[in-house]
Parts: C-alpha cells; structure tokens; sequence
C-alpha cells in the first residue's frame, strides 16, 4: 500500500512505497533554529527547476518612523525608497 503526499510548489501527488522510497520526487529537509527538523517533499519537475524551499510567506518588516511602528509595505513610496537606501555601519570601522 503507498502512502501519498503531496509536492510543496505544485501539490502534485508523491508517492511513497511500502518500502519507504520515494517514487516520483524529493525530500527536502531543514534544521531549523530551535533544533527541530522541516521536511517537505517536491516531485522531480519542481525540484529539476529550483532545488530550493518556496512559497512561503514573506516576512513583514517593521520600522520606526515619526516616533509610530508600521509595517514598511504600508509606507509611501518616498519613505519605502528611504529605507531601501539606509545603510548599517560599524563603529568599530569609522
């Protein structure tokens, strides 16, 4: 009996033998910051295109400005094409 799961970018069926190998795909599996394991799986087209970890959602970055925290995607462009151009230095350096 095989087991089925399904590819992470296109929710193909992967099909998993009763001798757990896996039949049309890839496992892709991430350590993660605190110590647990990530698995996914992606058939053979998705991982032939890109052999790296898709589709998740993108991080929402916050930052100060005029003294109120907000979401950088909800600034105007001006502000946005600020903080694109900030720069980190080091003390150590200058």
């Amino acid at each position: 009996m095989d087991s089925k799961f399904f590819c992470h970018d296109c929710g193909c069926t992967i099909n998993i033998n009763e001798k757990n190998e896996i039949t049309n795909g890839q496992l892709l599996k991430y350590n993660l910051e605190d110590g647990t394991t990530y698995s996914i799986f992606k058939c053979n087209d998705c991982f032939a295109k890109d052999k790296s970890l898709k589709n998740f959602q993108n991080t929402e970055v916050y930052s100060r400005v005029v003294g109120y925290l907000r979401p950088v995607s909800q600034w105007n462009e001006g502000k946005q094409q600020e903080f694109k151009d900030r720069r980190d230095f080091d003390i150590k350096d200058i």
